[in-house]
């Protein structure tokens, strides 16, 4: 095997694909990258048995055929060249080392066996829809913060994509909570997605897909069954596995009484938390909110470093309700607060029960949030 490739096509490629082979794995050609040449193409491939990523690219091909290397160190190599570097890679065959030359710089990696690359195979995938990228963007953003990672609850370890029913007829829901908090953000249902099964998908493809997410793509074409999903982002496909379980009943958790209702700033509240809580190193620190009409007060307290509190008035306030004292963990009102553009609404019923927030300008958002004793 022996082709020409220009640095930028190369890294760009290589960027896609070596975050998915496992540097640190047990089965060691699971860190290598599969490189295959034919008829003008260089076609690259990487997996962790999990999530499989296969990138499509140009090349000048010198010599038909494939090999494998290990994946990051081939890509922190290219990454230091020279911008408009040409890169050749030639393997004569059998455990010969891989040459790499670029300009006056030149070196050697050593290979595996074409013949033990794994193929992950995607079956049969009977649902098939576009989905426009920044729709796509905007589900994954405005959720993945809420992924649960105690592996344990493995079920919540990524996002619910699903078709449900809504006020306005069905819609194609994204759902992730790890029993603190959960995110529920809803769109139009893609023409082709009306029968797809829900399904869980793992919190490391939501990562991997979202990095492509920003390629420029107009939209992605998603093709899944109840076991395995496929992402086509113009020259890269990304296919993985599901979790094999089954997601809670989220709508039993999401409150339905809530009349005590207060509109905040979402830029004051966020900076008034930040400042609050800083008075506390604890990674789980919580903030009190007091609200009385047209009032809020945020306070923390922290044994060894004293007591912050602010005051937000009418200027960023709306409330005329009862009066209430609630708490919660600084980090998560953060999290939400950061998935809201002008304005933040929060729904509450009293100081223990599960909090409603939304975005007052995109009601295809709703959060939930478990308040904490203060």
């Amino acid at each position: 095997m022996k082709f020409k490739a220009d640095r930028s096509t190369l890294i760009r490629a290589l960027a896609h694909i070596q975050s998915v082979a496992e540097k640190r794995n047990t089965i060691p050609i699971l860190a290598n990258v599969l490189l295959s040449v034919e008829d003008g193409t260089l076609r690259l491939t990487a997996t962790d048995m999990e999530i499989a990523v296969v990138e499509e690219v140009a090349a000048e091909v010198l010599r038909p055929g494939a090999v494998t290397a290990p994946a990051a160190v081939l890509y922190d190599i290219v990454r230091k060249l020279a911008d408009n570097s040409v890169v050749e890679l030639d393997h004569p065959g059998s455990d010969a080392p891989l040459a790499l030359r670029a300009g006056k710089y030149a070196t050697s990696l050593n290979v595996l066996p074409v013949d033990d690359f794994p193929s992950m195979v995607a079956g049969d995938l009977p649902n098939t829809f576009r989905i426009a990228t920044a729709t796509l963007r905007g589900l994954i953003d405005r959720t993945r913060f809420a992924i649960s990672t105690e592996e344990t609850r493995y079920y919540l370890n990524g996002i619910f994509l699903h078709v449900a029913e809504g006020p306005l007829g069905q819609m194609l829901r994204a759902v992730a909570t790890d029993g603190h908090r959960l995110a529920r953000v809803e769109t139009e249902v893609p023409a082709g997605a009306e029968g797809m099964p829900g399904v869980i998908v793992p919190r490391k493809t939501i990562n991997e897909l979202r990095k492509l997410l920003d390629e420029g793509t107009s939209d992605i074409e998603v093709n899944l069954s109840d076991t395995r999903i496929q992402f086509r982002a113009g020259s890269v496909l990304l296919t993985s596995k599901l979790i094999d379980g089954t997601f809670p009943e989220y709508e039993r958790v999401i409150p339905k009484g809530n009349d005590r209702i207060l509109r905040v700033g979402k830029r004051d509240f966020a900076d008034a938390v930040g400042r609050v809580a800083a008075i506390s190193q604890e990674r789980s620190r919580p903030v009190k909110l007091s609200v009385s009409p047209n009032l809020l007060t945020l306070s923390a307290i922290s044994p060894d470093q004293g007591m912050a509190k602010e005051e937000l008035d009418e200027n960023s306030v709306v409330y005329d309700a009862p009066p209430i004292e609630i708490g919660f963990q600084a980090r998560y009102l953060n999290d939400i607060t950061d998935q809201i553009e002008n304005e933040v609404e929060f729904a509450f019923a009293d100081s223990a029960a599960p909090t409603l927030v939304r975005d007052t300008n995109s009601p295809s958002a709703l959060y939930v949030l478990m308040p904490m004793r203060v």
